[in-house]
């Protein structure tokens, strides 16, 4: 990701546009995290600012992140200094990912003074630090003592010192013979390598794409190359998109967001543009943090599930075994009938028989063990005896086998479903099915609750035709048994875990572009969402039934056309609608 002092400075630049901006609240939803609530002449926004290593940001947010019941001490000392607070200026660091924050504020004695909130958002050393209006540290996010860095300590009562000045040049301020100057001199021989190393401000990314842009290919080497049409071209790139910049991003083949930049992104193949730069910002970034948060909520659930699937399996490896054991019985009726032909040649108390195998058409001398316990019509009775018992054992070990590949299957299709949970309702509605399974005892599926039921997802086709798709195993089971009508189409990813999909369709005739679109729907909400040409079946809602004594959501259906698709990836922006 590029998150660059260029990026940033448009994020600020975004930020300015407010006007008369005042902090209301203050929130710390997690450890690297802080929120501002601002009210401003056109309304509220908040701003958040992640001083995370692994993901540096600040932006203006939609989003609205859940709280922790008690307010960690740095954010109470925020909400201390400055809530009622108005942001009168913002600065950042030359070239480089930092920004303060500058609040006029209220003291304890009634006093206007000014205080600041700096964030330096450089990877491993990304802190918040909020200052007093002589620059002294009130406190930071995370301190630094001496013994952990000699340079720059962060300890409250210090003078808060900048991190040093890039030692590069901006690339708006170079002309055609300063990029050429610096193209021939020594250096990296790669230009991507070459512009990073010397110009500030700028993202490997966003390097990358000057040496496409210049000279064709993000790999593009300077060694036999006339630096001058080189120049030319980047004086042309720096000059478009660092004076005009654009929220602009490239998706992966799921759909999802994998690069973005302030400039076009052409490695990558299709590019867009978003609405804002925190809007890209907020889509990229508050969707995956809900996801992990989600993730975490759902790791005692999935544990419960992954140990199921575990145990099944081990136990379904032994029931095989002893069940390809019992495959081998016919031995032990033939092994009778021998010892029965010849009780007069056994003495009680004898350990071995030696007779002709008379099922063997040469007849050679098989060994038979006895037991000396046992008398000779006892001998022969037991092994009919251990042949009757295969005999039944082969039949309880594959009605066994049955009911665990069932079980097998169920389970691994909850574990699809945590997969897909989008919500803490999607993962609720999880825990009760598995509690009412006998899976979750009542505190881990939060008995005390009421019981929540949300609706299956709906869409809408390009034909205005309405598309429902089921989340977990509830929804599927109510989608196809009881909200499908008659002469409705049912969907769902052929041999695969998956939602149930249904065309409402009622008695009209469907179009082709329908059935393609659910299809597509039916294969992104299944195992195979990240893959291509997955098949797809089409029946009848009327031809599909409930598989006999099967969990929920387990059906059989057996006249069906299959239908080829690729996983829609972005179907809530183009083709289908999805309604509320």
């Amino acid at each position: 990701m590029a998150f660059d002092a260029t990026y940033m400075a448009c994020v600020l630049d975004e930020l300015r546009a407010l006007e008369d901006v005042r902090v209301e609240k203050l929130y710390q939803p997690s450890r690297d995290t802080v929120v501002l609530l601002c009210k401003h002449r056109g309304g509220r926004a908040r701003l958040l600012i992640a001083a995370s290593p692994s993901a540096p940001r600040l932006h203006l947010t939609a989003a609205a992140p859940e709280n922790p019941p008690q307010p960690p001490m740095f954010c109470m000392l925020l909400r201390k200094h400055l809530t009622g607070a108005r942001l009168v200026g913002i600065e950042q660091g030359y070239l480089d990912r930092w920004a303060r924050l500058r609040f006029s504020c209220i003291d304890e004695l009634g006093d206007r003074v000014e205080k600041s909130l700096v964030a330096e958002l450089m990877g491993r050393t990304c802190n918040l630090y909020l200052l007093a209006q002589d620059g002294r540290i009130l406190d930071c996010l995370r301190r630094i003592g001496l013994g952990e860095s000699a340079k720059r300590q962060a300890l409250p009562g210090l003078y808060y010192q900048p991190p040093e000045p890039v030692e590069k040049r901006d690339p708006r301020q170079l002309c055609e013979a300063d990029l050429a100057a610096l193209l021939a001199a020594p250096g990296a021989d790669v230009l991507a390598d070459r512009l990073m190393d010397t110009l500030g401000a700028l993202s490997p990314l966003v390097c990358r794409e000057a040496a496409l842009y210049a000279a064709g290919d993000v790999d593009a080497r300077l060694s036999g190359r006339d630096p001058a049409p080189l120049a030319q071209a980047l004086c042309r790139f720096f000059s478009e998109y660092m004076s005009r910049p654009r929220p602009c991003y490239a998706l992966d083949a799921a759909g999802k967001i994998r690069q973005f930049a302030f400039c076009p992104i052409r490695e990558y193949g299709e590019c867009r543009e978003a609405e804002s730069f925190s809007a890209l910002l907020d889509e990229i970034y508050s969707g995956r943090e809900r996801a992990d948060a989600l993730r975490q909520k759902s790791q005692a659930v999935r544990k419960t599930v992954q140990n199921g699937i575990a145990r099944l399996t081990r136990k379904m490896a032994v029931q095989e075994r002893e069940l390809a054991a019992t495959h081998d019985r016919e031995r032990l009726r033939q092994l009778g009938d021998i010892v029965t032909a010849n009780l007069h040649r056994i003495r009680r108390g004898q350990t071995l028989l030696q007779a002709a195998d008379f099922y063997d058409e040469s007849e050679p001398l098989v060994e038979i063990p006895l037991s000396p316990t046992l008398s000779p019509q006892a001998n022969a009775a037991k092994y009919y005896k251990d042949y009757s018992r295969m005999k039944t054992a082969e039949k309880e070990l594959t009605r066994q086998l049955a009911i665990a590949a069932q079980e097998l299957d169920y389970l691994r299709s909850v574990l699809d479903e945590l997969n897909r949970a989008a919500s803490e309702a999607d993962l609720e509605e999880i825990r009760q099915e598995l509690h009412s399974g006998g899976y979750l005892r009542a505190e881990g599926a939060r008995g005390g609750k009421k019981a929540v039921k949300s609706a299956a997802m709906r869409f809408v086709s390009t034909d205005g035709i309405p598309i429902l798709v089921g989340k977990n195993n509830r929804q599927n089971e109510e989608l196809t048994f009881s909200l499908a009508r008659k002469g409705d189409i049912w969907l769902h990813a052929q041999k695969l875990h998956g939602a149930h999909v249904l065309i409402a369709c009622g008695a009209q005739p469907v179009p082709d572009d329908t059935v393609t679109q659910a299809a597509q729907l039916a294969a992104y909400y299944s195992e195979a969402s990240g893959g291509q040409n997955v098949s797809v079946d089409v029946t009848p809602a009327r031809q599909v039934r409930k598989l006999p004594g099967g969990k929920p959501g387990m059906v059989i259906y057996h006249s069906y056309r299959t239908v080829v698709v690729n996983p829609y990836p972005d179907i809530r922006r183009d083709a289908l609608n999805q309604e509320n």
